[in-house]
């Protein structure tokens, strides 16, 4: 294994070089085996490692003699030694399998340097000194993909194939490319930076990775000694790096969560304590400043809350191995963070796709959450109610902070489900969306939200002003154009007056006036009424100083067949369905839209990042010269229904009344309270 090393040459660029790392060759770097060459290499580095450290901290001593004696290469072999003596860890401490030629298809492909980031295959090319190109943005020249595939997962997959095969391949590979990496990423620049490399997500990520690497292999011939050393030379750097230029909201829980696992993985650095108390104080703040007393991350993404969620929870276990008490609140805001996402599930077990998020599944998420607050109900909202007991509330649920409303038929996998916004902005990641809704029935996805489509790159270059517009979510266009920024925090609740939840019925409303690129004054206010196991009601009404043209859009998802029969637009599916019907007198023209690009984007949907395929959208347009109250209903069937009708029987300032007759002649009636 171990290359031969010109150590004549590089002993006099040392001396031409005094304490400055040398600049290795393409064939250099990968010699770089021992712990004489890593000295030999890089001296100022090893002598700023070794800095970092706190040598009296106990089982240092021989350490701290051979740093007393100037001796470097001995200091060096000495902290090795230390290390594989040592009682850090034991969670991450793994015992090596044994040798076989078994492989992993995805981790030989990473073996080829090729990397799938968010669906996203590229293969990462070599510069002329033989290093792999860490600034490689993949095909799409975006920016996410270099940013990514700095976070070194792929990596900690290609470990994970290792202690599933013991096959050596496996853990050479994870050697030379942290070598590769780490020396490429010399040297540390010290300061807060959106590049591919030193950016504060990817530190942090790299971080929790190379911790689970440097103790996962400590027992194995293939991780060199130079390479443990350079790991351990670079940790202080990416502590450095979060303690000092971390963000806020769900950034910072990864990158605090990360700083405390440095501090508590390696509490021999001089910093380590300081580190710690710092995460602690921090995220203690930030988790009080990013959730809602409802639960809710503030962002307002159900995909981002689940990522500070994640972190928060990774902190407070890394905290409680260490010993270190939190506040009782830190526990309290876990528990209703995980209330949160129970109360909102889909019945078919998917998280609200809303503002920048992928549509994912929250099943195991909730029990796990269950489980550790000791949470029946949760069980059984999770599970369709085939374990757990059943929650005494519900099955709608209101999130007066995040302003949103779930509303359900019941717990069961075909129930009927919504999702009506009429909270703030948030506090990142957001959409121009409030207002919007949408719809789930017997088991599929009917009304949808577009999704995210990409950040940057080809996809976004294309996609992203679309993701992020009302134009992508089921609302009102007023002269073709949509809502401007709103009030990114809520300073209070809901008022009671915009909503209610009651065992027959559903209620909320909310309004917005924020429209820059109309000219004049525009107001939408939205009311949305689900009367439990039949259907939706939406009135919108506008209020206006001139004339306007009004399009109203639904987005369907794109498994649906759409049909238009006279004024309704509704779904023609084997199973699960629905129709949106228009009630009242306002003459409207029907326009369906699907994968449009030109003259603008529109009927797309995004599942997940960097995923996109055509989706019809329902365009209704119509002409007003004032204010003006249109009514909707949305109408969810098992099977395709034909004939239903409805009617406006009255219609007063602060109420409406609807009957609503379905192809049997069954008739319901409701009416829907207007006052906010």
């Amino acid at each position: 294994m171990r290359r031969s090393v010109n150590y004549l040459l590089l002993a006099g660029l040392l001396l031409l070089l005094p304490g400055m790392a040398v600049t290795t060759t393409a064939q250099e770097w990968r010699n770089i085996c021992s712990v004489e060459d890593v000295c030999r290499a890089y001296p100022a580095e090893m002598k700023r490692m070794l800095e970092a450290f706190n040598l009296d901290y106990p089982g240092l001593e021989r350490v701290k003699e051979a740093v007393v004696s100037q001796d470097l290469t001995e200091a060096c072999k000495q902290l090795l030694a230390y290390y594989s003596s040592c009682s850090n860890a034991p969670h991450l401490r793994k015992e090596m399998p044994t040798a076989s030629g078994r492989t992993v298809a995805a981790a030989d492909t990473i073996l080829e340097n090729i990397f799938v980031i968010q669906h996203v295959r590229g293969k990462v090319p070599l510069t002329a000194d033989g290093h792999r190109d860490w600034h490689y943005k993949g095909p799409n020249n975006d920016r996410e993909w270099a940013w990514l595939s700095n976070r070194h997962s792929q990596l900690n997959q290609v470990f994970e194939s290792y202690l599933e095969t013991g096959n050596p391949k496996y853990a050479i590979y994870v050697d030379e490319f942290l070598r590769d990496f780490i020396i490429k990423s010399l040297p540390y620049p010290g300061e807060k930076g959106d590049g591919s490399v030193w950016r504060g997500l990817e530190v942090s990520f790299r971080s929790k990775v190379w911790s689970r690497i440097f103790y996962g292999m400590l027992k194995s011939e293939y991780l060199l000694p130079s390479t443990r050393l350079l790991i351990l030379s670079s940790i202080p750097d990416h502590a450095h790096y979060n303690r000092n230029f971390h963000s806020v909201n769900n950034w910072l829980t990864m990158e605090i969560s990360a700083l405390a696992t440095v501090a508590t993985s390696f509490p021999e650095y001089r910093d380590a304590e300081e580190w710690l108390n710092y995460s602690i104080e921090v995220m203690g703040q930030s988790m009080r400043d990013q959730v809602y007393p409802d639960g809710a991350q503030t962002e307002l993404s159900s995909h981002y809350h689940n990522v500070s969620l994640v972190n928060f929870e990774l902190f407070k276990e890394i905290c409680d191995r260490a010993g270190k008490v939190l506040p009782p609140f830190f526990d309290q805001t876990i528990e209703a963070m995980y209330g949160y996402i129970a109360h909102a599930v889909r019945p078919d077990g998917n998280r609200i796709l809303n503002n920048d998020g992928d549509l994912g599944s929250d099943r195991s998420l909730i029990l796990k959450g269950a489980e550790t607050y000791g949470k029946p109900d949760w069980v059984y909202i999770a599970t369709n109610g085939k374990s757990g007991s059943k929650p005494s509330d519900g099955p709608s649920y209101l999130f007066p902070w995040a302003g949103q409303l779930i509303s359900r038929s019941g717990f069961d996998a075909d129930a009927h489900w919504s999702f009506f916004d009429i909270g703030p902005w948030g506090t990142g990641h957001q959409h121009n969306d409030k207002l919007n809704i949408c719809v789930s029935a017997y088991g599929r996805d009917l009304l949808v939200d577009a999704g995210r489509f990409a950040y940057t790159g080809a996809v976004a270059a294309k996609f992203r002003p679309y993701a992020l517009g009302s134009q992508a979510h089921n609302l009102l266009l007023f002269d073709g154009k949509g809502q401007g920024k709103a009030p990114l925090l809520a300073e209070r609740p809901l008022s009671d007056k915009q909503w209610k939840v009651t065992q027959t019925y559903d209620y909320a409303c909310g309004s917005f006036d924020l429209f820059p690129e109309t000219e004049g004054r525009v107001n939408h206010t939205r009311h949305l009424y689900y009367s439990r196991g039949d259907f939706w009601i939406v009135v919108d009404e506008v209020e206006t100083d001139r004339p306007r043209k009004i399009d109203a859009l639904w987005h369907w998802h794109p498994t649906c067949k759409i049909a238009v029969e006279g004024n309704s637009v509704s779904t023609e599916n084997e199973r699960g369905n629905l129709q949106v019907i228009p009630v009242g007198k306002q003459q409207w023209k029907i326009r369906l839209v699907e994968g449009e690009e030109e003259p603008e984007i529109q009927g797309w949907y995004s599942r997940e990042y960097n995923e996109y395929e055509p989706n019809v959208t329902s365009i209704y347009t119509t002409e007003i010269n004032s204010g003006s109250r249109f009514v909707w209903l949305l109408y969810p069937s098992e099977q395709v229904e034909k004939g239903v009708r409805a009617s406006i029987i009255s219609e007063r300032p602060d109420a409406v009344t609807i009957r609503v007759t379905n192809q049997k002649g069954q008739v319901k009636t409701v009416t829907v309270p207007l006052g906010e």
